[in-house]
């Protein structure tokens, strides 16, 4: 993708309306009137399988590739220039992977940021990959996608951090200082999970076509001391490997990511940055606070590209596309360079509706052409 403010989706997307355990009338009318709004070709056949009542696990599993088609078209309809099919395969981005590792187990359940909850799990043992975990989404994703697809995967930092150590601290023991052994055990966990895990997911994916792959970290920063393992686990897991790979971190402190980040082995990096902007349009420094950070990658001669989010995604307010262009231009000027800019989300859109999640990509890509005739 070569023009400026290329497009991009960052990752999930909330359920299609039939993919529920109680499917109503209504959900089945609004699936409908989905299929025809987002152009999902042979819906009928989905639309006669639909009954109200309870579906059972089995019926919700045979429902899996149309949900993922809607996904497709929802975000190629909206105009995006890179796409997936918004996960909807999958259950949560931590619980899903560790469904398919050996040497973890589910130990109980947390709350993220509304009302869905995921189970934590704890590693007693040196992990390994029961099976690649998103081949199947990816292989029906490259037959029924027009435009270029990115992969998203959750990153050996996050995996590591997000679990209760059982297995690694007990093999430093013979570290005196905590905050080294904690340091140092977390390192062997990470550098477990790249080598068993994560880079045999990545060559799976290359294997059947993945030409661009998103990993996911949004733990990066969770421990300042930290940062360089999670810039080392990231490197080696995409080491030698001739893909295109970026890196998301969202809602995180981002000045604690430098310097380590200037030796990240990324094409680019996304972030969230309309979270904490303002709504005014404008495109000074009062007018953006949010792009703030973007000086960082100035000041450190950063030579990755950056995707900050344009379009906050926990809210229900539609961007105009006038204040998405703004926000672009802005983060341009910051970076003193427009090539260096990917239009994105802060982060994926399941929280909201879909009627919300369509107008928001809507305005995403009318503004991002906003941005661009201001370099014709």
């Amino acid at each position: 993708m070569h023009r400026l403010f290329p497009t991009q989706e960052v990752g999930s997307l909330s359920k299609a309306p039939f993919l529920r355990r109680r499917l109503s009338e209504e959900h089945i009318r609004i699936s409908r009137d989905w299929a025809i709004r987002i152009g999902v070709e042979n819906f009928e056949e989905l639309i006669a399988q639909l009954k109200p009542g309870i579906q059972s696990d089995e019926k919700l599993k045979s429902l899996e590739d149309w949900a993922s088609l809607y996904g497709i078209r929802f975000h190629e309809s909206a105009g995006l220039d890179i796409v997936y099919d918004g996960e909807q395969r999958r259950v949560e981005m931590y619980e899903y992977p560790l469904m398919h590792v050996k040497g973890f187990r589910f130990v109980g359940y947390v709350k993220v940021w509304d009302f869905e909850i995921f189970k934590k799990a704890a590693v007693f043992e040196r992990p390994s990959l029961i099976k690649p975990y998103h081949i199947e989404e990816f292989e029906f994703a490259k037959k029924k996608a027009r435009r270029e697809l990115k992969v998203p995967i959750t990153g050996p930092y996050t995996l590591a951090d997000w679990s209760f150590d059982e297995y690694y601290v007990k093999r430093r023991l013979d570290v005196d200082d905590p905050i080294e052994r904690r340091r140092m055990s977390k390192r062997d966990m990470v550098l477990d999970l790249v080598k068993e895990v994560i880079r045999p997911n990545l060559e799976a994916l290359m294997r059947v076509g993945a030409k661009r792959i998103q990993i996911d970290e949004p733990a990066a920063t969770t421990k300042s001391d930290e940062v360089d393992i999670f810039v080392e686990g990231f490197n080696e897991a995409v080491k030698g490997l001739d893909c295109i790979f970026s890196v998301h971190i969202c809602y995180s402190d981002y000045r604690l990511l430098f310097p380590h980040i200037l030796d990240l082995k990324a094409e680019h990096i996304s972030i969230e940055c309309a979270n904490r902007d303002t709504r005014m349009l404008g495109r000074d420094e009062n007018s953006r606070p949010g792009y703030s950070v973007l000086k960082l990658f100035k000041e450190y001669g950063a030579e990755m590209k950056v995707a900050p989010g344009v379009i906050d995604v926990h809210t229900d307010f539609i961007e105009s596309p006038e204040l998405v262009r703004d926000r672009l231009l802005y983060a341009a000027k910051l970076l003193d360079d427009p090539s260096k800019i990917i239009a994105s989300n802060d982060c994926g859109l399941r929280t909201r509706t879909w009627e919300v999640a369509y107008e928001k990509e809507k305005a995403l890509v009318a503004g991002a052409e906003l941005a661009r005739k201001e370099f014709e």
